[in-house]
């Protein structure tokens, strides 16, 4: 099984924000990180699920993926989005995000695993240290598409 850890940051809603993701299969161990000058923490949150979806080679993979966001997690194990999808996400926010992550999700066998934020976890606070170093550079970065989708 492929483990995808997760965590958005962001310093303001909106504001310059970024995330983190630590993948771990076997002996091998990936991170991967971004900053956005203006964007939100649910959208980092999402965003850092669907970078560690887009990272894996192949489909039909076996993957956990831990979150401490309610958003993400919830979404997902409790079938909101797809509810949302087939209401054409009506009202809701980060449509395209849960476009693009859906179509990830499709690929996979995936199951998420709410964490605690700020709980010693180790994985999780990596993605956290990833995420907060990324938003604090983000002013140097590309802005993430916030004004375009006026999304949180």
């Amino acid at each position: 099984m492929i483990e995808i850890f997760t965590d958005g940051a962001s310093s303001g809603n909106p504001g310059p924000g970024g995330y983190g993701v630590v993948l771990k299969y076997r002996q091998h161990r990936k991170e991967i990180s971004e900053g956005f000058r203006r964007t939100t923490n649910n959208r980092m949150e999402l965003l850092a699920a669907i970078k560690g979806l887009e990272a894996i080679k192949g489909e039909g993979k076996d993957i956990l993926i831990y979150s401490d966001s309610q958003y993400v997690v919830k979404a997902v194990n409790e079938g909101w989005i797809w509810g949302w999808l087939k209401k054409n996400f009506k009202g809701k926010k980060n449509e395209d995000l849960w476009r693009q992550f859906i179509e990830l999700y499709n690929k996979h066998n995936v199951k998420f695993k709410w964490l605690k934020g700020h709980a010693g976890h180790v994985e999780n606070e990596r993605c956290d240290q990833l995420a907060v170093a990324c938003s604090r550079g983000a002013k140097l970065l590309i802005d993430q598409g916030y004004e375009n989708s006026m999304n949180d």
